[in-house]
């Protein structure tokens, strides 16, 4: 079976961020990740992972604006500067919390302007960084309107495009299943280039089991074909956290 990570950012809120480490851990998942660590120091989450004994596999990039500005622009015409000093500040967080994988957000664009700005950015990245694992992941536009990256294929092509060793792509099951509807075969086309899963159930993006997507079916095809990473939960309990576990139990 695959190896499972809890996603601290939705996972065990009812206990400060810097305790959910411990959560997780106690609950069965080996490791975890924090899309937005950026509000806590980075040092302190580190230790908290520590004395788990979590690593932390994946965060954001760039760190939120909750003032109402936007929550990723790697695809923003104009804002390359902005992206890079981000990017900057990301990456000594993913240094300090040993961050396997580094999410880099395209934001809300659309067009060639968008493709091309995107690509720039990409390729700076990854050529500012190369030991820093970055991924892309496509993100249905009924939970992010406007968001640039909103095709699995536009990604896959993406990625190619851009022909570094340490950008691939980060397949999240519940995104895949809400733009194209077809994850068995979806995972057979992007398996290759996957770096990172992410798992929720459809519809709702609560745990996932029953709905549009045959878990079990899916972590079987992680299985066989091979894949080494982790399987990150990412999703809304529908009560506690560990009410919802029932899945992990089954599926470890």
């Amino acid at each position: 079976m695959p190896r499972f990570a809890a996603n601290l950012s939705w996972l065990f809120t009812e206990r400060p961020l810097v305790e959910r480490f411990a959560a997780a851990r106690a609950a069965g998942f080996g490791a975890v990740e924090i899309l937005f660590p950026y509000e806590e120091p980075a040092a302190q989450l580190a230790e908290a992972a520590r004395l788990a004994g979590v690593p932390v596999v994946l965060i954001n990039c760039p760190p939120p604006n909750w003032t109402g500005g936007p929550r990723g622009y790697a695809a923003l015409p104009g804002g390359e500067a902005r992206f890079e000093k981000d990017f900057e500040r990301a990456l000594r967080f993913a240094g300090v919390l040993g961050a396997r994988h580094l999410h880099l957000m395209a934001g809300a664009a659309e067009g060639s302007a968008a493709r091309a700005t995107f690509l720039r950015n990409l390729r700076w990245a990854a050529g500012r960084a190369p030991g820093q694992s970055l991924t892309v992941e496509p993100i249905n536009r009924t939970d992010m309107p406007g968001y640039f990256l909103a095709d699995f294929r536009e990604a896959l092509e993406i990625v190619e495009a851009v022909g570094a060793p340490n950008l691939r792509l980060q397949f999240d099951a519940y995104h895949a299943q809400m733009i194209h509807g077809d994850v068995p075969a979806l995972w057979q086309l992007c398996a290759p280039r996957v770096a990172h899963v992410q798992i929720a159930g459809v519809p709702g993006r609560n745990e996932p089991e029953g709905g549009e997507i045959d878990y079990p079916a899916f972590f079987a095809a992680l299985d066989r074909d091979g894949y080494g990473g982790w399987v990150s939960a990412e999703y809304r309990p529908r009560g506690t956290t560990e009410a919802g576990l029932g899945w992990l139990a089954r599926a470890v």
